[in-house]
């Protein structure tokens, strides 16, 4: 079997705190050091494959620069991924078969597939990124819509885990097992676990593990009980309503307790539910939408992702599924751009003692009862700290509602509207006010379809404006 690769390098500096780790209460991700880690990733499920170096690293020092510090891809792509070569030329795998990479020996000259992977990995280390790594597309172990080919076994899935984790068990990885399919067999679970085993065994426990399912679907449904599961992902998956992503708040709900991720949400220009010519393409309001209430529902960080990036749609490639645009010009289409404003929002207020409550919500008595929290595109979302020192509250339309204060702690309290779509922070009130009550709120477009959160704050925090600097 080929040896390990080895860079020479030390890791940079941005990943000093690697490994990520599990918070005290199980409900975060940590650094080493224990400090917070907001998990904002972005789908490119064909990096390795469709991008050649150059494209690699534009793409990434892209992201990068944009706040994101997670990047999810696939080492054996759906794309026909052990047919069609990647673009410096080459195939992962000898005759399909995963007990088999094609990768030479260490100290061996010469390019492979698996080089690629490394000199990738390597400049995404320098970046400050972790990969969220699929060792394989779920497409290889659950042929489904005729798309394959099924090439693992129990066996060969525990060799292919021990060597693939060896290789990379030194660098910012987090393992994502499964692929977008469900598995509905013994054979496919037994193949999962397997390859769970042979993970754990080439990383020695050191790197977190976790599983990407089907749209609609979470990790916790086949294997929150199960010791290699870390964290719980989620793939909400393409719908644009409410209801799918209230799923979040379930698997946070969950015991044992583990944290949660949005690993698959709607994405920024896709087809609405897979149905363009019924519900046409989603826009930056719908993504922006995913990410406040899956991360005010209790998720520990949010995935982004666009419909042209995952694929690395470009001319001249078979188009999957209606992409509007090549990837290049994707990058920084307008809610790529707005995912960092959610990450700062939470990162400039305690982040480890935050809870899901959607109880800060309180009805106004001359309006109907459908009105807030609403349902829909219009569902509002809250959460706050479980001290009392803060609240957040998630209004995706310009519509009154108001605020349960007793839910906050201390006796005055001061109040800031912060713009999903510019990170901006203006006061919602002239200075402080007494937390007595209940307080309504109007929005500062009413009567619009543009998104807010009302931020409150315990006065005698003196926190600065939502968004501006990470909290002590």
């Amino acid at each position: 079997m080929p040896a390990p690769f080895r860079s020479g390098q030390e890791a940079p500096a941005s990943h000093a705190h690697h490994p990520l780790k599990i918070s005290a209460d199980r409900r975060h991700l940590v650094r080493a050091d224990g400090t917070p880690f907001f998990w904002l990733a972005d789908t490119a499920w064909e990096l390795f494959h469709r991008l050649d170096f150059a494209e690699a690293t534009h793409y990434l020092e892209r992201r990068a620069a944009q706040g994101f510090n997670v990047i999810q891809a696939v080492a054996l792509a759906e794309l026909d991924g052990l047919d069609t070569p990647n673009a410096h030329g080459h195939r992962p795998l000898l005759d399909h078969d995963p007990a088999r990479p094609a990768a030479l020996a260490d100290g061996e000259p010469g390019d492979d597939y698996w080089r690629h992977v490394d000199r990738v990995i390597v400049h995404a280390a320098r970046l400050g990124l972790t990969v969220a790594l699929l060792p394989t597309w779920g497409d290889k172990w659950h042929k489904s819509f005729g798309i394959g080919p099924e090439v693992f076994t129990p066996a060969n899935a525990e060799i292919y885990g021990e060597w693939i984790a060896r290789r990379y068990r030194d660098k910012p990885i987090v393992w994502v097992l499964g692929g977008d399919r469900p598995p509905e067999s013994e054979t496919h679970l037994a193949i999962i676990r397997a390859m769970a085993a042979g993970l754990r065994r080439g990383h020695g426990g050191a790197q977190l593990m976790t599983f990407h399912p089907p749209g609609g679907r979470g990790s916790a449904e086949w294997f929150h009980n199960e010791d290699w599961l870390d964290f719980n992902l989620r793939q909400n998956g393409h719908a644009f309503t409410y209801p799918r992503y209230a799923n979040t708040r379930a698997d946070y709900e969950h015991t044992p307790v583990k944290p949660v991720i949005d690993g698959e949400p709607l994405y920024e220009d896709h087809p609405l539910d897979f149905k363009a010519p019924e519900h046409g393409h989603s826009v930056a309001a719908d993504v922006r939408r995913a990410l406040y209430w899956d991360l005010f529902a209790g998720a520990c960080g949010h995935t982004y992702g666009h419909h042209s990036v995952w694929q690395f749609f470009a001319p001249g490639r078979d188009p999957k599924n209606h992409p509007l645009m090549p990837w290049t010009e994707a990058l920084d289409r307008p809610g790529a751009t707005q995912m960092i404003h959610g990450r700062r929002l939470l990162e400039s207020r305690p982040m480890l003692e935050r809870v899901p409550d959607d109880e800060l919500l309180a009805p106004i008595a001359s309006e109907p009862g459908s009105v807030v929290p609403g349902a829909g595109i219009y569902r509002f979302a809250a959460t706050r700290d479980a001290a009392g020192r803060y609240a957040m509250i998630y209004a995706p339309v310009g519509r009154r509602f108001a605020v349960r204060l007793e839910k906050l702690a201390g006796p005055t309290l001061r109040a800031w509207w912060f713009d999903p779509r510019s990170g901006a922070a203006s006061p919602a009130l002239d200075g402080e006010f007494p937390n007595t009550g209940q307080r309504a709120f109007t929005p500062p477009t009413p009567g619009e379809a543009l998104d807010w959160v009302l931020v409150i704050d315990q006065t005698s925090q003196g926190y600065g404006p939502p968004g501006a600097a990470p909290a002590p």
